[in-house]
C-alpha cells in the first residue's frame, strides 16, 4: 500500500471576483505571480491499495460518516459494440437493475431500496461506469447485491423488451433535437468508420434488431477484470477493502476483444448545414485537439479556459453574447476521448443572427492565432482554475468518481498535487505556441442545424 498525500492549492474568495481586462493587446511576457496568489493548502490523502488478488483501487479515507462510495470504470465502452449490434453495451448496461439469476427486477429494487444503497450503471464511449453508494453498517450486504447484478443479470426477455422500448423511444425523440443531431451529423463527418462516427445507442433499427445473445456478449467484453479501474471514497479502511474487492470483481473474466484503434479526424472544415424547421439553430463547432499526454497539455488547457470555458469571461462569450446580443451562451471544451483529442464548443442562435455568431467565431479564432492572449487573461484563467480546482472534492461520491477516472486516464497519482503548478507555469508565449498548433479557421468544422438565413454550406 502506498499513500500519495496531496496538496491543493486554494485561493480567496475575494481573488476569485477580482475584475480583470479582457481581450487587449497580447504582450510577449506573462507578468508574474503576486504575493496576493500565493496559494493556501488543503490536504487529501490517497492510499494504493492493492486487493490479495492484485485488483488495485485508490481509496480515500474519511470515517466522520457511515458511508461509502465505489466507483468503478472498465475500459472499452460503447465502442466494444459489435458489428452488426451497434448499441448492445448501452442496451446491456440499462438491463444490469432489471434483476439477477436469483431475483426479478422488482425484487432487485426492494432489496436495494431495503439496504439503502444507490447505484449506478453508465454506457460511455470509452468506458462503462458501475457506481454504489452505501452505508457502513448495509456494507456487506449491499455490494453482494451489486455482484450479483454485475455478475449474473438475468437479461429476462420480458424485462429486455420493456428497456429495448425505453431506449428505441429515447433515439426516436433524439432525432428530432437539434443538439443531437448537430452532434451526430458532426461524429460522422469527422471520424469515418471508427466507433466515434456513430451513437452508442445506437439506431432504431439496430437496437430492434439486438438478441438475448448480443446482449449476453456485450456484457462478457464489457465488464473485464483487467480493465477496471476502481475509485473509493469513505468509511473504509485499506484492510478492509481489499478482500471487498476481490469478493466484487474478482470473478470477472479477462478481456476478450481488443479495445479500438486510434481515431483520426477526416472532417473537411467548413460549414455542414442539416435543414430542420425550429426557431434557432444549433451549433457545433470543432477540430482537433492535444491529448493528456501532449507536453503542450496545460498550455492548451488554460488557452481553452480563455477562448471559451471560462464562463461569462471568456472571450467568445465576451465577443458573441455580451458585446453583439448574438446568443444567450457559448461556450468550448476539451474533449479527450482515449483515441483521439478535440477541442469542440457549440451555442445556439436566432435564424436570422447565426451566420454573424459564426462570423465572430472564426475572427476570434484568427485573432487567438494570431495574437494569442494577453497577461490580464491569463493571469485570471490561471487564478480561477487553480482556486475552482479543489471544489471538486466536496464529498465521497465526487471524490471516488475523480480518483476512477484518473486512473483510467492514465494519470499518475500524484496528479492533484502537480496540476495547479503546471498551470501556473504556463506563459503567454507557451500559449502562443499551442494557438498556433490548434488554432485554425481553415480546418474548423461548423454543423449547423436549423435554417439559417444567408449562410451557405460550404462542404
Amino acid at each position: 500500500m502506498t499513500i500519495t498525500r496531496f496538496v491543493i492549492p486554494l485561493l480567496t474568495a475575494s481573488l476569485l471576483s477580482a475584475p480583470v481586462t479582457l481581450h487587449a493587446q497580447a504582450q510577449t511576457q506573462a507578468q508574474p505571480a503576486t504575493e496576493e496568489m500565493a496559494p493556501v493548502e488543503a490536504i487529501i490523502d490517497i492510499q494504493h491499495v492493492v486487493s490479495p488478488g492484485g485488483i488495485e483501487a485508490w481509496l480515500v479515507q474519511d470515517n466522520t460518516i457511515p458511508f461509502m462510495a465505489i466507483e468503478m470504470w472498465f475500459d472499452g465502452g460503447g465502442s466494444l459494440d459489435r458489428p452488426g449490434a451497434r448499441g448492445a453495451t448501452n442496451l446491456m448496461m440499462a438491463l444490469l437493475e432489471e434483476g439477477t439469476a436469483d431475483m426479478d427486477a422488482q425484487a432487485f429494487a426492494t432489496a436495494q431500496e431495503g439496504f439503502a444503497a444507490s447505484f449506478g450503471f453508465d454506457t460511455y464511449r470509452d468506458e462503462v461506469a458501475i457506481s454504489a453508494r452505501v452505508l457502513t453498517q448495509n456494507r456487506a450486504e449491499a455490494l453482494a447485491l451489486l455482484r450479483e447484478a454485475m455478475l449474473a443479470p438475468s437479461f429476462e426477455p420480458s424485462a429486455l423488451e420493456r428497456v429495448r422500448q425505453q431506449v428505441i423511444s429515447g433515439i426516436e425523440f433524439d432525432l428530432t433535437d437539434p443538439d443531437t443531431i448537430s452532434g451526430l451529423t458532426f461524429n460522422a463527418l469527422a471520424y469515418g468508420d471508427h466507433p466515434y462516427a456513430t451513437s452508442l445507442d445506437g439506431t432504431v433499427e439496430s437496437v430492434a434488431a439486438l438478441t438475448r445473445d448480443d446482449i449476453v456478449a456485450a456484457h462478457r467484453s464489457a465488464l473485464v477484470r483487467d480493465r477496471v479501474s476502481v475509485g473509493v471514497a469513505g468509511d473504509i479502511t485499506p484492510e478492509e477493502l481489499g478482500p471487498l474487492l476481490d469478493d466484487l470483481l474478482g470473478d470477472l473474466p479477462e478481456a476478450d476483444l481488443p479495445l479500438p484503434e486510434q481515431a483520426t479526424f477526416q472532417a473537411p472544415g467548413g460549414i455542414e448545414v442539416v435543414d430542420l424547421a425550429v426557431p434557432q439553430s444549433s451549433v457545433l463547432f470543432g477540430n482537433q485537439g492535444i491529448s493528456r499526454t501532449d507536453p503542450d497539455f496545460f498550455p492548451y488547457f488554460v488557452m481553452n479556459q480563455i477562448l471559451g470555458a471560462g464562463g461569462y469571461r471568456s472571450r467568445l462569450n465576451q465577443e458573441v453574447r455580451e458585446e453583439r446580443g448574438l446568443t444567450y451562451g457559448i461556450s468550448t471544451w476539451t474533449a479527450l476521448s482515449d483515441y483521439i483529442a478535440m477541442h469542440q464548443g457549440a451555442f445556439s442562435s436566432s435564424n436570422d443572427l447565426v451566420a454573424q455568431a459564426i462570423e465572430v467565431v472564426l475572427a476570434e479564432w484568427q485573432d487567438l492565432s494570431e495574437n494569442g492572449v494577453t497577461p490580464a487573461e491569463l493571469e485570471a484563467a490561471q487564478r480561477y482554475m487553480t482556486g475552482a480546482y479543489p471544489l471538486r472534492f466536496s464529498g465521497n461520491a465526487s471524490i471516488a468518481g475523480t480518483l476512477a477516472a484518473m486512473q483510467a486516464d492514465d494519470m499518475p497519482i500524484d496528479y492533484i498535487n502537480t496540476r495547479n503548478a503546471r498551470v501556473m507555469e504556463v506563459t503567454l508565449d507557451d500559449i502562443q505556441r499551442v494557438a498556433g498548433r490548434v488554432i485554425d479557421p481553415e480546418t474548423l468544422q461548423f454543423v449547423v442545424v436549423g435554417q439559417p438565413e444567408g449562410l451557405e454550406p460550404s462542404n
